[in-house]
C-alpha cells in the first residue's frame, strides 16, 4: 500500500516538461497490431496504463521492447491471437481498443467485457454497432464479447454521441474494408488526429480526423514497411499541472506543450484571473492574486475536457464567488466531491452539476482517490491546503502521471510517496 504525503502552502514556481499523450499511446499501440513490420513508438510515458497495454500486446503475440525509456518497439511479425487474457482486459478500459485492428486483421476477436475507473456508464454499444454495419456478427454472452467477420464493407455509420474509443475503434475496422466508410458525428480529439496520422503511415486512406465526419476508403493491404512515430504532448497532464500553479499563485512554465490542445482550459483560466503566455510548445502561467468564480460545461473536444473537471473544481473550491460544473460526458465524476468536502470545500452535486462556492482555505486531511482524475485533483487540492494531505489510492495516478510526485517536487511542492512495504533488515547473530 503507497500513499503521497502533502505540505501544502508552496508556491509552485520554475519548468515542468509534459511527457507524451496517455490517450493517444494507448490507442497508438492497439494500431500497430495492423502493421506487418516493426512499429517503433518515441515519447512514451511510463505509466501504469503503458505497462498494462504492453502486456494486452503481448498476450496477443507481439513481441515488445523498450529501446530507451521513452521509446517502444513493437513487432508483431510472429503471429498475432485474436483473444487478450480476462485479467488483462478487467484492469484497463483502453484494451478495448485492439478489437478494431484484430477484427481487421484476423477477422475474428473475443474479448471480456473491458474494465478501469469507475466514473459512470461507458459501455461499448457504440463499437459494436459500428462493427455491425460494417457486416461484422457480434455475440455477447458470459461477459465477453465475440465479433466476427470474413469480410468486411464500408458503410455510412452516425455515431449518436462522438465517442472517442468507437471512433477509433471503427476507423480501424473500416481501413481494409470493401469500399468506402464515413463516419458521422465522430470524435474531434487530437488523439483522433494521431490514430489518422498514424495509420495513414501504415498505407490506410483515412481523412477527416479533427472533424465530426470522418472517411475511410478501403485498401487491399497496408504497407509491409517498418515505421516511426513520436507521440503528442498530454494535454491533461499538462492541464493538471496548469491548475497545480493556479491554485498555489505559481509562476509556472511548461514545456513541450501543444497551447491550442489547452484553449478551452486557458479561456476559463484566464476568465478567473490567471495570465497565460503562450509560444510554440510551451506556456507560461502566473497568477498573482486570488481568482474568480467561473462557470465550466464539460463537453467533449473542443470543448473542457471531463479530465479535467475534478481538478479545477478543487481550484475554484478556493475562488471568490461561486461557481457551477456541468458534467456532460460522464455521470459519475463527481465520486471525488465528498473528499474535497472533507477538506474544508463547500460543494453541492445536484445531478449532472456541482455547485462549488469558494472558502477562504482548505485544510489537510486524509483522503482517498476514487479514481485517475479524483486522485489528480485531491492532489492539487493538497498543494494549497494548510497542513498535511494524506492521499491513498496512489495506484491511480501511477496509471496516468508519469513521475508526479518528482516533477512536483522540482518546481517546490513539498510532496513524497511513503509505502507500507515492510524494510528488510539483516539479522544479527
Amino acid at each position: 500500500m503507497e500513499r503521497l504525503r502533502v505540505i501544502g502552502g508552496h508556491r509552485l514556481t520554475g519548468q515542468i516538461r509534459i511527457s507524451g499523450a496517455k490517450n493517444a499511446v494507448l490507442k497508438l499501440m492497439a494500431a500497430s497490431l495492423l502493421a506487418s513490420d516493426v512499429t517503433i513508438i518515441q515519447n512514451v510515458p511510463r505509466i501504469r496504463d503503458v505497462e498494462i497495454m504492453v502486456k494486452v500486446l503481448q498476450s496477443l503475440g507481439v513481441e515488445v521492447t523498450w529501446d530507451d525509456r521513452s521509446t517502444l518497439r513493437l513487432d508483431p511479425r510472429q503471429g498475432i491471437h485474436y483473444s487478450a487474457p480476462d485479467e488483462l482486459v478487467r484492469e484497463m478500459r483502453a484494451s478495448v481498443q485492439v478489437m478494431g485492428p484484430l477484427l481487421t486483421r484476423l477477422g475474428r476477436v473475443k474479448l471480456f467485457q473491458p474494465g478501469g475507473c469507475v466514473i459512470g456508464q461507458r459501455p461499448i454499444d457504440l463499437h459494436l454497432k459500428g462493427f455491425q454495419a460494417l457486416g461484422a456478427e457480434v455475440v455477447e454472452e458470459h461477459g465477453y464479447v465475440y465479433v466476427q467477420a470474413p469480410k468486411l464493407r464500408g458503410a455510412e455509420i452516425h455515431l449518436d454521441f462522438p465517442s472517442v474509443g468507437a471512433t477509433e475503434n471503427i476507423m480501424a475496422a473500416a481501413i481494409l474494408a470493401e469500399g468506402t466508410t464515413v463516419i458521422r458525428n465522430a470524435a474531434k480529439e487530437p488523439e483522433i488526429i494521431e490514430e489518422q496520422n498514424f495509420y495513414n503511415r501504415l498505407g490506410a486512406r483515412i481523412r477527416g480526423a479533427g472533424t465530426d465526419m470522418i472517411r475511410i476508403e478501403g485498401v487491399s493491404r497496408l504497407q509491409p514497411k517498418p515505421i516511426e512515430y513520436t507521440v503528442i504532448p498530454d494535454r491533461i497532464e499538462a492541464g493538471t499541472y496548469m491548475l497545480a500553479a493556479a491554485i498555489t499563485g505559481g509562476d509556472l512554465e511548461l514545456e513541450e506543450v501543444i497551447p491550442e490542445h489547452l484553449e478551452s482550459l486557458t479561456a476559463k483560466l484566464r476568465e478567473a484571473g490567471a495570465e497565460i503566455v503562450t509560444a510554440e510548445e510551451r506556456l507560461r502561467i502566473r497568477v498573482g492574486r486570488r481568482l474568480s468564480a467561473v462557470d465550466v460545461t464539460v463537453l467533449p473536444y473542443p470543448g473542457f475536457p471531463t479530465d479535467l473537471q475534478p481538478q479545477i473544481a478543487a481550484v475554484l473550491s478556493l475562488a471568490d464567488g461561486t461557481s457551477v460544473l456541468t458534467e456532460n460526458v460522464f455521470g459519475s465524476r463527481f465520486r471525488y466531491v465528498d473528499e474535497l468536502i472533507r477538506m474544508g470545500a463547500n460543494i453541492r452535486v445536484e445531478g449532472r452539476s456541482a455547485i462549488v462556492k469558494g472558502v477562504p482555505r482548505l485544510t489537510g486531511a486524509s483522503v482517498i482517490a476514487p479514481d485517475l482524475r479524483a486522485g489528480a485533483s485531491l492532489v492539487v487540492a493538497g498543494l494549497a491546503a494548510e497542513g498535511e494531505t494524506i492521499l491513498e489510492g496512489v495506484a491511480y495516478l501511477d496509471r496516468g502521471y508519469e513521475a508526479m510526485e518528482q516533477k512536483l517536487q522540482a518546481v517546490g511542492a513539498d510532496i513524497r510517496r511513503e509505502s507500507d512495504a515492510p524494510v528488510e533488515t539483516e539479522m544479527v547473530v
